[in-house]
């Protein structure tokens, strides 16, 4: 489970560099080319999002068959 939670992260963080590259790179000459540009990165940030919910998803899943386990402050102290 630790790794999935790793390979979540490193999928996340690598759409959301990839929206960055996109939104960095500049617009270009033609509508059309300003158009794919903006398209690219609005798939990326809904990847980044896709990927986020399937990471709290697989953690719930996680919690609820027992592989995972709550740590920290325990309730009534």
């Amino acid at each position: 489970m630790n790794y999935l939670a790793l390979v979540a992260f490193a999928a996340i963080f690598a759409s959301l560099g990839a929206a960055l590259y996109f939104m960095l790179k500049g617009g270009g000459k033609t509508d059309e080319e300003q158009a794919a540009k903006s398209g690219r990165m609005a798939k990326a940030l809904a990847f980044r999002i896709g990927f986020s919910v399937l990471l709290f998803i697989c953690i719930l899943v996680g919690w609820k068959l027992g592989y995972l386990h709550p740590t920290g402050i325990q309730s009534g102290q």
